[in-house]
């Protein structure tokens, strides 16, 4: 796993660092300028073939001052180099400052004004490098000039000035886009082009941001490359850094002996007649991923339906609460799942009896066993354990912590921050579904499993996947893994099952592609 750090940890780590004297800010500026231009040179080789043109935007700070060492290392490699700057350079911060007076002696500051931007890309149509040292990590509000550098940075024009749209490689993070929430920081009305530079590429340092994983940070920042600037590990606890969720450990997986109730029995409860689809998907997800038993607990009106359907799983009919009371009586039942395809009034009587139960089974609550208390989320909590997981997706989200997900609209709260403050009210684990689904523990542990970048897994958008991933998390907890474990590991193996089938994919494959993920994994 890796961390996934906000702007103010990544400040406290450089800040540590030098304050101990490993490394001077200077050393530091100096390694990430170097480790921009390396970046750029392996994205795009053809620019490594000869001198070339490159304009450089600077800002006011110290991703200003890594600017002006990118603007001097390619001066060094022969290429022409126009750096503009936007701020005063009297207050840059020393490094930053120092730097400036070093490119200052190779070449031109120019003021960063709307007239010059237009000046210079009708000058210079051939550029081939834009780099994007604005603001970085360290811009909290909007900034009125970023549209217009925007406009001429990243859509250049070209073929009305006959050349080719420029590189655009950003530092750090794309200015104007928020590194603790993926957000952008632009106006109200502003469209995400207008608020926010759009790179090709970004280089960040040390670790990726959260931002750089979270809502619309992976479309801004195009590629995403880490280099390693020589800063130390981070010394903060595990609980207070979200972590990438990262490949499960194998050993876990896998199956040594034993009989099949060793693996836990799984219940995943159906809707009636024409509603017990999801809870069939559910049902396979947790049987692919290893649990011993699994059974479909569905009304008297599906029962003919399911049992045509199903050959593995079993059947046992639940009508009503006190029919899955009698069946929990069996403690070797140990995990559930209550959601897919339930319906809201059969959800709102079975899940109190599910949680209530005196063995106090595992169970996974998904769906309609969410909105079924959107009314009285209250009562939800109340009932739920520290052995419980929710799977919300974004509306179910609203509905269950409105004033959490009101706070969502601001840039700066993350969607880190409302799932782990959702995880401590509800008191379990929490997993907060969509391409960039973040998994919380009451005690802040946090982990994202974004489906981006290399990883991105856009088939995922097909109906049925979410009860799969309900059915898998279920089938975990049936064998043993805590809640937490459960969930981060069964949305790993959820989005790389998608990206293993790739285009076409529908919910029924999820499953079937588990067994090509376990064997790559070592099983």
């Amino acid at each position: 796993m890796t961390e996934l750090l906000t702007a103010e940890q990544m400040r406290s780590l450089e800040r540590a660092a030098i304050d101990s004297g490993a490394v001077t800010g200077l050393d530091l500026m100096e390694r990430a300028g170097a480790g921009v231009v390396e970046a750029v040179l392996e994205e795009w080789p053809d620019l490594a073939e000869g001198p070339h043109r490159a304009v450089v935007f600077c800002g006011p700070g110290n991703n200003g001052g890594d600017g002006f060492v990118v603007a001097r290392l390619l001066h060094a490699r022969g290429w022409q180099v126009e750096v503009f700057h936007y701020g005063d350079a009297e207050k840059l911060p020393p490094d930053a400052r120092l730097n400036y007076e070093r490119w200052g002696a190779l070449g031109q500051v120019s003021p960063l004004t709307e007239a010059a931007i237009d000046g210079y890309a009708e000058e210079h149509p051939t550029c081939r490098l834009a780099v994007d040292a604005l603001f970085g990590t360290g811009l909290a509000r909007p900034f009125l000039t970023l549209a217009r550098v925007q406009m001429e940075v990243n859509g250049w024009q070209a073929a009305s000035r006959g050349g080719a749209a420029p590189h655009v490689v950003a530092v750090d993070i794309p200015s104007g886009l928020c590194a603790d929430s993926g957000r952008y920081l632009g106006l109200d009305g502003e469209t995400p082009c207008d608020a926010s530079v759009m790179a090709n590429l970004t280089v960040t340092f040390h670790s990726r941001k959260l931002g750089h994983v979270l809502a619309d940070g992976p479309a801004a920042c195009g590629r995403l490359v880490v280099r390693d600037i020589g800063l130390p590990a981070s010394p903060r606890a595990e609980a207070e850094v979200a972590q990438d969720c990262g490949a499960p450990d194998a050993r876990g997986l896998g199956k040594h002996g034993g009989h099949k109730y060793g693996h836990g029995h799984a219940v995943i409860l159906s809707g009636g007649f024409g509603r017990s689809g999801a809870a069939r998907l559910a049902a396979r997800g947790a049987l692919r991923i290893g649990a011993g038993l699994v059974t479909l607990g569905v009304p008297g009106s599906a029962q003919m339906e399911v049992a045509s359907q199903i050959t593995a799983v079993m059947l046992r009919r639940v009508e009503d609460a006190e029919d899955l009371a009698l069946l929990l009586e069996d403690r070797r039942l140990n995990a559930l799942c209550l959601g897919p395809g339930l319906g809201v009034g059969r959800a709102r009587a079975l899940v109190p009896v599910a949680l209530r139960a005196e063995h106090r089974p595992r169970v996974v609550l998904d769906a309609d066993a969410l909105t079924a208390f959107a009314d009285d989320p209250a009562a939800l909590f109340g009932m739920v354990h520290d052995t419980c997981v929710l799977t919300p997706h974004g509306g179910e989200f609203a509905r269950l912590f409105p004033d959490i997900a009101e706070k969502l609209t601001g840039p700066a709260f993350s969607k880190v921050d409302a799932t782990r403050a959702a995880a401590k009210r509800a008191g379990c684990v929490v997993l907060y579904k969509g391409p960039d689904t973040v998994i919380a523990a009451p005690d802040g542990w946090c982990r994202v499993n974004a489906a981006v970048y290399d990883r991105t897994a856009p088939w995922l958008a097909t109906a049925g996947a979410g009860d799969v991933l309900a059915g898998m998390i279920c089938g975990l907890m049936a064998r043993g893994f805590p809640a937490m474990m459960a969930a981060e590991t069964a949305a790993w193996l959820h989005v790389e099952a998608a990206r293993s089938f790739g285009p076409g994919l529908i919910a029924e494959d999820l499953p079937e592609d588990l067994p090509k993920i376990f064997r790559a994994l070592g099983l």
